[in-house]
């Protein structure tokens, strides 16, 4: 059984091969498209819920948004 440990090691090694075999903006590359291909596909599958995402990114109080908006920022005028 691979443990995530294992999976993250290999993917290591690949990103570094990849880095020597090529450059370092080709092996960057490589990992943006498979991130991209990892979310289409779990996306497709059911496992990802974009409704979520957006109110954890958003600016207002959803899941994950931390304490709220912050204080107001106090403005003094000089004479």
């Amino acid at each position: 059984m691979i443990t995530q440990k294992h999976f993250f090691g290999l993917i290591g090694f690949l990103f570094v091969a990849a880095w020597i075999a090529f450059n370092f903006g080709y092996a960057v590359l490589c990992l943006v498209g498979a991130a991209v291909f990892y979310f289409a596909s779990t996306f497709l599958e059911g496992g990802l819920d974009l409704g979520e995402l957006q109110s954890r990114f958003s600016s207002g109080t959803g899941v994950g948004s931390g304490a709220g908006s912050p204080p107001p920022v106090r403005t003094t005028r000089v004479r």
